[in-house]
C-alpha cells in the first residue's frame, strides 16, 4: 500500500498537538462543529473536495490540502464505531440511522462467507467481523500484498501482512506492523474506510489502498465501471493491482 509518508506525518503531528493542547473557552467551543464537519466531508467525500485556499484558510484546524488523501480520518480514531463499520459524526443519534457497511457490499456478503483456509484464519474473522469487510477480500489483499509472509517489508518501507507504512499504521493504532494480529487489525480497518469513502465500490476502494484515496479521487468517477474506463490515468501497479486482488479473491472463495 503506498501512503504518503509526509501526509501521515503531519497529520499524526497535528493529531498529537490536539491532544496535548485541547481547546478551551468559547472559540474553541464555537468552531468545534464545524472543524468536525470539514473533517468529516473530508472523510467521506462529501463535501467539496475542489476546496479553494480562501475556504480553507477558514477551518481553525488549518488543515492542507493533503487533508484531502484520504488520511484525515486518522485524527477520528475515536470516531469509528466497530459495531456498525461505519465513522460517527457530531450528529449522530437514534433518529439518524447508520448505514452499515455490509449493505453497501452488495456484491459479496460477509455472513457465512466460505473461503479457502489459511494461517490467521481466526484473525481474519475477528476483522471481517469487526469492520464488516468479506473475509475473501481481506485475504485477497494479504495474498497480493505479502503472500502471507508477515515479516515482508517493500522497497517503500511497507510492513507486514497488509504492508502498513509506519505513519499510517500509526494513526491505525498499530505499533507493531509485524504482528499478524495488529497488522490485519489496522489494515482492515483502513481498508473499511475506503470502501465507505468510496460506496461500497471494491475496485475505488482497492485503488485508494494501493494508490491512495487522494488520486481516486481526482479522477472525477463516481463508481467502478468508471474507474475501470479511467483505469490508464492510474499508476500501471495500481492497474494491475486491482486485477490480482480480485483474481486473489476468487481463488479464497468457496
Amino acid at each position: 500500500m503506498q501512503i504518503d509518508p509526509s501526509g501521515s506525518r503531519q497529520l499524526l503531528e497535528l493529531q498529537l498537538s490536539n491532544i496535548a493542547n485541547p481547546s478551551s473557552g468559547s472559540a474553541g467551543a464555537a468552531n468545534s462543529s464545524v472543524d468536525f464537519a470539514n473533517m468529516m466531508d473530508g472523510l467521506l467525500g462529501t463535501g467539496n473536495r475542489g476546496t479553494s485556499s480562501s475556504e480553507a484558510s477558514s477551518v481553525s484546524l488549518g488543515l492542507s490540502k493533503r487533508s484531502n488523501d484520504g488520511l484525515l480520518w486518522l485524527q477520528l480514531g475515536s470516531q469509528y464505531s466497530s459495531d456498525s463499520g461505519t465513522p460517527l459524526t457530531a450528529s449522530t443519534s437514534s433518529s439518524s440511522p447508520s448505514v452499515s457497511l455490509t449493505s453497501l457490499l452488495d456484491a459479496v456478503s460477509t455472513n457465512g462467507e466460505e473461503t479457502v483456509p489459511t494461517d490467521y484464519d481466526s484473525l481474519i474473522s475477528a476483522a471481517s467481523a469487526k469492520y464488516g469487510v468479506p473475509e475473501s477480500l481481506i485475504k485477497a489483499v494479504i495474498d497480493t500484498e505479502s503472500n502471507f509472509n508477515p515479516n515482508v517489508v517493500s522497497s517503500a518501507g511497507a510492513k507486514g501482512l497488509m504492508q502498513l507504512m509506519d505513519g499510517t499504521a500509526a494513526g491505525l493504532g498499530v505499533s507493531n506492523s509485524f504482528d499478524p494480529a495488529q497488522n490485519i487489525d489496522g489494515g482492515t480497518k483502513y481498508l473499511s474506510l475506503q470502501l465507505q469513502r468510496f460506496g461500497g465500490e471494491v475496485k475505488m476502494a482497492l485503488a485508494a489502498y494501493n494508490a491512495g484515496p487522494g488520486r481516486v479521487s481526482r479522477l472525477g468517477v463516481s463508481n467502478d465501471t468508471e474507474l475501470m474506463n479511467a483505469l490508464k490515468l492510474l499508476p500501471t501497479e495500481t492497474q494491475a493491482y486491482i486485477a490480482k486482488v480480485e483474481k486473489a479473491q476468487a481463488k479464497y472463495t468457496l
